[in-house]
């Protein structure tokens, strides 16, 4: 981020929370954009090809500009905090109104998770994107692109609301756990143990992949390179791994 000493910092902040000035409110944005940037690449890394950068740009700048206008310096909250939540939130809210995965797409995912368990059936081990591409008579580099698509939008899906944070006037509030009821708590906690003992049924690699991608939010490089395998083969592992996942979970509960 460029740099602002403390005081001139506060400042800006004073000008901006008391009476909008535009001269601060630019300052601040211009401070902080780097932010925009740093979101941008990181959610950036599984878009399909037909989705612009620039585009994506544009939601994380809303999304800045969205936190300058709703923050609060009275709070107990960094700015950058509360900045990155807003950036995000817009970029995956945007996204998610786009119909940027046709129909045709899904459903090729789908069959190509089909045969892919068909195959490590038949076979008792991993499968190619080779063998599968060649079972189902198409390119490999066609299954690849569509189990990236198929990655990114489970990403989406499963990826929190931004408006599931906010109360009817649009303030931010930090979620208190220890406000639950008890049976809130108890409900929780068995959704939590029912979750582990699905994961628990995945195989290795599936439960590393899961592991390193949410918890310690790697990129699908930075695990292809922890796990010494393909961006596209960890696509893959996670893709297969969501689809087992959800499979197992509505089975349990219906």
């Amino acid at each position: 981020m460029s740099y602002m000493n403390t005081e001139e910092e506060q400042l800006h902040w004073k000008n901006w929370i008391d009476c909008r000035d535009p001269q601060a409110g630019d300052i601040l944005a211009k401070k902080y954009l780097p932010l925009v940037s740093y979101h941008v690449q990181r959610i950036s890394v599984n878009l399909p090809k037909n989705v612009s950068r620039d585009d994506i740009k544009s939601l994380g700048m809303m999304g800045l500009f969205n936190a300058l206008e709703r923050f609060e310096p009275s709070r107990d909250l960094k700015f950058d905090t509360y900045a990155s939540f807003r950036i995000r939130g817009a970029i995956l809210d945007g996204l998610r109104k786009e119909d940027w995965l046709p129909r045709s797409s899904r459903e090729k995912a789908k069959r190509i998770e089909a045969v892919t368990e068909e195959l490590e059936q038949k076979y008792m081990r991993n499968i190619s994107p080779k063998e599968v591409a060649d079972t189902m008579g198409i390119t490999e580099e066609e299954v690849y692109s569509a189990l990236n698509e198929n990655f990114f939008a489970n990403i989406l899906s499963m990826d929190e609301h931004p408006q599931d944070q906010e109360d009817k006037e649009g303030n931010f509030h930090i979620k208190d756990d220890k406000a639950m009821l008890p049976e809130e708590e108890l409900v929780r906690e068995e959704l939590y143990n029912d979750l582990a003992r699905v994961i628990e049924t995945l195989n290795e690699k599936e439960q590393l992949v899961l592991q390193l991608f949410y918890k310690e939010e790697l990129t699908l490089t930075e695990i292809g390179q922890v796990m010494n395998l393909s961006t596209s083969r960890i696509s893959q592992i996670h893709s297969r791994a969501i689809h087992k996942l959800r499979n197992l979970l509505q089975a349990a509960f219906n």
